[in-house]
């Protein structure tokens, strides 16, 4: 639905809807949209656009239906009778795609965390996807009034005791932070879209071996690491989590241990995609999470990866020369300490590591 002005494209939003959901086993038959002024109470879309949606489901026989928009819970209710299969959001699908990328005990803490709060106001009318990851049964019955506060209650204790478990891990955070204070180690954070290269960056960095195939949120459990800069001043990296535009409040909330790292940082390197489309409008989502996370007037190096992607580029200097050179300078000074650079091609590494020691000076005095 497009309902308010936005930054993305309503056709690069869904385009990025549809990656989402082919990352977790989906495949993607069709899309539609709709311009409205406001969501409808009931079905979000109006009348008519549910039942051309119904239409497609029925020719193309589709199984379920995604919104790119968050359904509140009885619009998602009402959506399933009408369209008779499962109708999820994108917030459902990026939890899917946390769930299956959490690997340690911290990542799929915070996962479940954030599944659990998701899921709690739409027990009511729990619907069979959720199966898959909560083993509910494959019958959607509607559960009596016991039955349905009994699951409220088991749900609001097990978010209790993930809360617990959670600020247990937060609370050895903090401990390991303290450490890094009195041992005088500053810290650069990696921040920036899902899939800008983040984590090829990381271990181009320090060679730390960490998972970083070309895929939507690889990276969930932070990794730090000891980094040396040119002037044989030894720091810490750290790798994060991507942001992504519509980010579930409920994964944020999850995730605050480890966005904690980013506030304890001396200095964020902004991981940019340049060859990226949307590059622009992925930058401004990360300013945005980085505002929300109040974290977003910190020292920052940009660095401008995959420059070796780009249209007749086969060396690092070809980068600073012609059209492309004169591309990377807009760039360049449009972006805070950036600084081109190829994660894959280890190039600009070098360049990268100076800009960083260049801004934590200005940190230290």
């Amino acid at each position: 639905m497009e309902s308010e002005p936005s930054i993305w494209s309503v056709q690069d939003s869904l385009d990025e809807l549809s990656q989402l959901a082919v990352s977790v086993g989906f495949e993607v038959i069709g899309a539609v949209h709709q311009r409205m002024r406001s969501a409808h109470p009931a079905t979000f879309v109006g009348r008519g656009k549910v039942e051309q949606i119904r239409e497609m489901a029925t020719e193309q026989r589709g199984d379920l239906v995604i919104f790119d928009n968050e359904l509140s819970p009885s619009q998602q209710r009402n959506l399933e009778e009408t369209l008779k299969v499962p109708v999820i959001d994108r917030s459902q699908v990026i939890l899917d795609v946390f769930a299956e990328r959490a690997r340690t005990k911290e990542g799929r803490l915070q996962v479940q965390l954030a599944a659990q709060e998701y899921m709690l106001p739409r027990l009511a009318g729990a619907w069979t996807h959720l199966s898959r990851q909560f083993g509910r049964g494959e019958t959607r019955g509607g559960p009596g009034e016991t039955q349905l506060e009994l699951d409220r209650r088991r749900a609001r204790e097990r978010v209790a005791d993930l809360k617990r478990q959670i600020e247990r891990v937060r609370e050895q955070r903090q401990v390991h932070r303290q450490n890094r204070r009195e041992h005088g180690l500053q810290v650069a954070s990696l921040v920036g879209y899902t899939n800008a290269g983040k984590s090829t960056l990381f271990n181009a960095l320090v060679n730390a071996g960490v998972s970083a195939q070309n895929r939507p949120f690889d990276t969930l459990d932070p990794t730090t690491r000891r980094l040396t800069l040119p002037s044989g001043q030894a720091m810490l990296l750290s790798d994060t989590v991507g942001f992504i535009q519509k980010l579930p409040v409920t994964l944020v909330a999850a995730f605050r241990a480890t966005l904690e790292e980013l506030a304890e940082a001396d200095v964020l390197v902004h991981v940019l995609d340049v060859t990226h489309p949307c590059g622009f409008e992925q930058s401004q989502e990360v300013d945005r999470t980085l505002a929300s996370l109040g974290v977003a007037e910190k020292p920052r190096v940009t660095a401008l990866n995959k420059v070796d992607h780009l249209h007749g580029v086969t060396a690092y200097d070809d980068v600073f020369t012609g059209e492309i050179g004169a591309m990377l300078q807009k760039m360049t000074d449009h972006y805070t300490n950036a600084v081109a650079v190829s994660a894959v091609r280890r190039w600009g590494l070098d360049r990268l590591r100076a800009a960083i020691e260049r801004t934590l000076a200005t940190v230290s005095k």
